[in-house]
Formats: C-alpha cells, sequence, structure tokens
C-alpha cells in the first residue's frame, strides 16, 4: 500500500491512482467486511458522484462478498443517507465511498458502524489490524482472498433504489418542522450542488418544502466546476445566482452532501458557521428563534440543555445556545467524536463549524438536507431574512489557515504558544485551543491532509489573523 495513504480513526483517503487503487480498495473493504460480519454479515455501499466512485464501488463489493457480507448497494447517494440505509437495514455497518471536500484527485473510504454513526478509535483500530495483516503466503500483494477469514464469492449483492426516498421523506416528518408553514412561505432558493451527489436530493426536498428553486450544479457527473468545499470564497456563482434570481438564500452543499453553507439575500456568503447557530435556534428557540415556548425541540424528554460541537466551531454557536437557554460542550474534531457525545448527553442537538448539522431526531450525523429543512423552519417560523439574523448576532471574524506538517510532533509549538498567551483558558482535547472570551486559536494536524490547520476567531479579521500568524511561527519554528 502507498506511503502516503491517509488512514484515520474512520477510513483511509488518497488520491486516486497513487495512493487509492482498486486493490487498495479491496484490501480495506474486505478488512472493514471482516469487522461487521462479527455484528451482522450485511454492508451497505453508497458513493458520492466522483468519476472514480463506480470502480471503487465494485472493487469493494467484491471484496466485501469474498469477506462473507451480503452487499446492499444505495448507489449515488449522499453520505447521510448511506448512514440512514444502515440502520434501516439492520446492517452490520457500512461503506460511503466519498472524499468528502477535498479536490477531484481525491477519493476515500469512511466506515460507518451498525449503529449508523462512523468508526470510533477502537473499532477504527481493529479494521486497521485487519488490513495490516497483509495477504496470505502465496497470494498476490493486492489480492484480498489473502487476508483471514475471506470465504469465496460468498455474499449476494442486492440494489435499494429507495434509499433517498426514506431520507426525504424522514426530514420531512421531522418532530416540529412546520412542513405547512414553510410552504406557506414560499420562498425561493438558490442552490449549488457541486455536480455532486446533492444534485439527488436537494432539489426535490427543496420543492417537497414548496420553495421555488433555482439552481447551478445540479448534475451529479463528478465534474466539479469549482473547489468543492463549500466556504465563500468558492461560492462566486451561487451569490450572483441569489443576486439575479431575487432568492431569499442561498445554499451550497459539498459533494457528499453531509455540509450546508449559506448566502444571505443580498447574495453575501455568511459562512458556514451560521448554518449550525441557525439549526440550533430552529431547535430549541421559540417563535422568534430566541428560546421561549413554540420551537422545534423534539419530544425525547429527558434531553439536556446541551449543544455539543467541536473545538474549531464559532462563537455564533455560543451565542446561539445561550438565547436558547442552552450550553455549549465541545469535542474534538470529527463527525464521531461530536455524535458520541450527543448520545452520551442526550443532546438535542449539534455538529461541526463547517454546516455539519447532527439532529437526533432523525440520526446522530451530519445532515445537509437536515440543515437546509431547520434553517428553512427558522425563516419561516420567524418571518426574518437571513441578514437580520445575522445583524442581530455579535460579530466576529474567523480565519483558517494551513501550514505544511513536518515528521516532528507539534509538542514544542503547543508549549511555545502557551508560554506566549499565559492568560488563555487551554483545552488540550485535540492539538491545542487557547480561548478568551471574545476570541479562540486552535493549532491542529489535520485529520484529512497532511497538513496543520490553524484556526481562529475574534471581533475583527485583524485580530484573527494575528492569532492566526502566531501559530504559523509557532509552528514553523517547533
Amino acid at each position: 500500500m502507498s506511503d502516503t495513504l491517509m488512514v484515520g480513526v474512520s477510513g483511509v483517503r488518497g488520491i486516486v491512482g497513487k495512493d487509492l487503487t482498486p486493490e487498495v480498495v479491496a484490501r480495506w473493504a474486505m478488512a472493514f467486511g471482516l469487522w461487521a460480519r462479527e455484528r451482522r454479515p450485511a454492508v451497505v455501499v453508497g458513493r458520492d458522484a466522483r468519476p472514480s466512485g463506480p470502480e471503487f464501488a465494485q472493487a469493494a463489493i467484491a471484496a466485501l462478498r469474498r469477506a462473507g457480507c451480503d452487499v446492499i448497494d444505495v448507489g449515488l447517494v449522499p453520505t447521510p443517507t448511506v448512514q440512514l440505509a444502515v440502520g434501516y437495514h439492520r446492517a452490520g455497518g457500512g461503506i460511503a465511498i466519498t472524499a468528502s471536500h477535498n479536490p477531484i484527485e481525491w477519493n476515500a473510504l469512511k466506515f460507518i458502524g451498525p449503529d449508523g454513526i462512523f468508526l470510533d478509535a477502537d473499532a477504527g483500530t481493529r479494521v486497521r489490524a485487519l488490513a495490516d495483516q497483509g495477504p496470505g503466503e502465496g497470494r498476490g500483494r493486492g489480492d484480498p482472498k489473502g487476508l483471514p477469514g475471506g470465504r469465496g464469492e460468498g455474499g449476494q449483492v442486492s440494489a435499494d433504489t429507495t434509499a433517498v426516498e426514506r431520507h426525504l421523506e424522514g426530514v420531512l416528518e421531522l418532530p416540529g418542522l412546520g412542513v405547512a408553514n414553510i410552504r406557506a412561505r414560499g420562498l425561493t432558493v438558490a442552490l449549488d450542488a457541486v455536480r455532486g451527489a446533492g444534485g439527488v436530493i436537494m432539489p426535490a426536498l427543496l420543492e417537497r418544502l414548496g420553495c421555488r428553486v433555482v439552481g447551478v450544479n445540479l448534475e451529479t457527473d463528478g465534474r466539479f466546476p469549482r473547489a468543492p468545499e463549500p466556504v465563500p470564497e468558492h461560492l462566486g456563482e451561487l451569490a450572483a445566482l441569489v443576486r439575479g434570481s431575487g432568492a431569499d438564500i442561498g445554499m451550497a452543499v459539498d459533494p457528499d452532501v453531509d455540509r450546508l453553507a449559506l448566502v444571505d439575500e443580498t447574495g453575501a456568503p455568511i459562512g458556514e458557521d451560521y448554518t449550525l447557530a441557525f439549526a440550533v435556534r430552529a431547535v430549541l428557540g421559540g417563535k422568534d428563534g430566541r428560546g421561549g415556548k413554540g420551537g422545534t425541540l423534539p419530544p425525547m424528554p429527558p434531553l439536556s440543555a446541551v449543544v455539543v460541537c467541536n473545538l474549531s466551531t464559532s462563537l455564533v454557536v455560543e451565542d446561539a445556545a445561550r438565547d436558547c437557554g442552552a450550553t455549549v460542550v465541545r469535542t474534538p474534531v470529527g463527525e464521531v467524536h461530536v455524535a458520541r457525545k450527543i448520545v452520551e448527553l442526550r443532546a438535542p442537538i449539534g455538529g461541526e463549524g463547517n454546516g455539519g448539522v447532527m439532529y437526533p431526531a432523525l440520526h446522530v450525523g451530519r445532515d445537509a438536507p437536515v440543515a437546509a429543512a431547520l434553517v428553512l423552519a427558522l425563516l419561516a417560523r420567524t418571518g426574518r431574512r437571513v441578514s437580520e439574523w445575522v445583524a442581530a448576532a455579535p460579530r466576529y471574524a474567523i480565519v483558517k489557515a494551513k501550514a505544511p506538517r513536518g515528521r516532528a510532533a507539534l509538542d514544542a509549538a503547543y508549549a511555545a504558544l502557551r508560554r506566549r498567551f499565559p492568560d488563555a483558558g487551554v483545552d488540550l482535547q485535540d492539538g491545542l485551543r487557547l480561548a478568551w472570551r471574545d476570541r479562540w486559536l486552535h493549532v491542529r494536524p489535520s485529520n484529512t491532509e497532511p497538513i496543520i490547520r490553524l484556526i481562529a476567531e475574534a471581533p475583527s479579521g485583524a485580530e484573527a489573523e494575528q492569532l492566526v500568524n502566531e501559530g504559523r511561527l509557532s509552528c514553523a519554528a517547533s
């Protein structure tokens, strides 16, 4: 296997043809199949729209069959659809073939446990151990039959063509969503699906919510017309569409449809962190989105008044939670960490500041269709426009940067930053997070790329940039 294949807690990721080949996919799928078989010998497989997806899906399916697993193939679907399908079929696990927001040359396997949540460290370590055992004596290096436990072509394959429809129905049936109220507003939504899997679900959802949809990049051929991550600098076409169409809101999803970014009615991208903040207000807030009666809290008592998010999530989420009488609990970056904490605390909502909303009333996974429905519910219930919600909240500037990651540990950089800022609150769950009342700096190694991520938030862009520069200097000196 390639020395540069990125192996994380919940899967593997690499450059197609270099790090990630059908042989590598087969090896890891076989390992996951052996792990899943211990729970139930059935695995759900789905993929996003990347051109490499069909070949990798076939390699994974063949390997899973050789591991003795039946395969439920859901085809080209959002990642949250795969997660929901695992639960629906009571499968031993699922594989989503997607590199999420990474550029077109990347692809990945994301491993999902039988509870519909991505694998945690213990399960991921077990799957990696199975993959690392390598082929048996006399087998070709890429032949997954060489892994222990392979049982020939034992498993069967069936197609599930209704997974997206079930996902849609689940969103529309969310408790307290107020579908009739959303439909009555007749909102216009500008949509950018980046030619990914969003095209198979987002237009249909918005239309069923009574919205007029004007869209770009709704094809599902995986030929991304722009950098696929839905950050403000990549949403120029959507912003122009909002202005030209008079839309009430712009929505952009990433290629596997677990993240949602927003553009306000003036055509200004507002940043992904507001997605979770709006969803918190929709779920915990009242008729005005600020707490009190009339919110959409699901009938699942006793629920804690807690919002779970990761260490890199904006203070706008804390402000929204505080307005609604809730507190924020932070976890390491990574969907699985947020999901496990949501389950542990029975939190009504959580997510990540990258536009990933997790609403356990449907499932404990990032879900852009769920996020879109909640945002529309907030707008319909309160009558406020997106720009008015942004203007009414404290303003922060968030700056994100990357730095090369060498082979040395980052401990020296963390120590230098702590000496530089002795008055800051310190969190070492995931890299180093230094926090003050109205600002913070988070420095951590990426889980998905060979880089160091530096994220800072402060009342002004200059102050946030200064914090990032301090982090960059410490990393370069270590």
